[in-house]
């Protein structure tokens, strides 16, 4: 599925050496405990940041990756708090409506914001349509408390935020930066958006889109590579993120063969996926991407 059955000239054989320097678990589980602190899962104050890059500093990691980590750990503990949540949305909706704010209710059950506000919404009865469109709208749905509850919520999360369109156009940068690197070298590939259109047209909907579908025969480090995925963030070694990782491998394995994946912010040397060789980013020009982050501070 995506690969010409006729590609001319024919497949060259490009061999690719890839230094890594991936995070040593036991640096991995100490930078955790410094980065990770119950109900915090919005943006740091300069001051946190500060203190992180002071106490990391004799680690062998960056303050980039240990930030990275910091959103890994949060999106973990997002998705292992959300049972217990909905099992205390009624808890939640009293504590509520008898005066606690989200953000207190989100610091006491340590979830994130938005996630706990959810909650709320589902200790009224509400179905989760309602409050997916509520939120999508939420100054012509919500109340006038509950819209300014939302606000905060929203404001001081950065985990479950409805509104996650930086981080995207980030990725599709770095997406960007991986497709020229192999264009620069002389790797021919189909990229993702080609293959979208054409199993749509196929099959009516995406079904195996790896970022990079590589027509030559690339090794990489000796191994061959058939497909790249771009991950902008730190391949940390914890449970959800490598199960969803690996779901996503086994179906480019099932269709390609064994590819790779370039983490932006880099791995932790524990992190292990079948069918799949782990890099990072230091053999890429990242320039766009640090303007790109540069113009958003600005």
């Amino acid at each position: 599925m995506g690969i010409p059955e006729s590609i001319d000239p024919p497949p060259q054989k490009i061999e690719i050496n890839w230094p890594v320097n991936a995070v040593a678990k036991a640096v991995q589980r100490k930078t955790g405990d410094i980065v990770s602190r119950p109900g915090e899962f919005g943006f740091l104050p300069q001051e946190r940041v500060d203190e992180i890059s002071k106490k990391i500093s004799d680690l062998d990691i960056t303050l980039e990756q240990a930030l990275s980590l910091r959103a890994a750990l949060n999106q973990e503990k997002s998705v292992y708090s959300h049972g217990r949540l909905m099992r205390r949305s009624n808890e939640l909706r009293r504590r509520y409506e008898s005066g606690d704010s989200v953000i207190s209710l989100s610091k006491r059950f340590d979830a994130p914001p938005v996630n706990t506000f959810r909650a709320i919404l589902t200790g009224r009865g509400w179905s989760k349509n309602r409050i997916k469109e509520s939120l999508k709208s939420p100054k012509s749905r919500l109340k006038e408390r509950d819209f300014e509850q939302f606000q905060l919520a929203e404001e001081a999360d950065r985990v479950s935020s409805v509104n996650q369109s930086e981080t995207q156009t980030a990725a599709e940068v770095f997406e960007h930066i991986l497709c020229s690197y192999f264009s620069s070298i002389g790797v021919r590939f189909r990229k993702q958006e080609d293959l979208e259109v054409e199993q749509k047209r196929s099959e009516g909907r995406a079904v195996i889109t790896p970022d990079l579908l590589l027509l030559d025969d690339v090794r990489i480090n000796g191994i061959p590579c058939a497909w790249i995925d771009a991950k902008h963030f730190f391949g940390a070694a914890l449970k959800f993120p490598r199960k969803k990782t690996q779901k996503q491998v086994d179906r480019y394995v099932s269709e390609y063969g064994q590819g790779a994946i370039v983490y932006r912010h880099g791995f932790c040397e524990a992190l292990d996926l079948k069918g799949a060789v782990l890099l990072d980013s230091s053999p890429l020009d990242l320039s766009d991407l640090e303007a790109f982050h540069e113009n958003n501070r600005s």
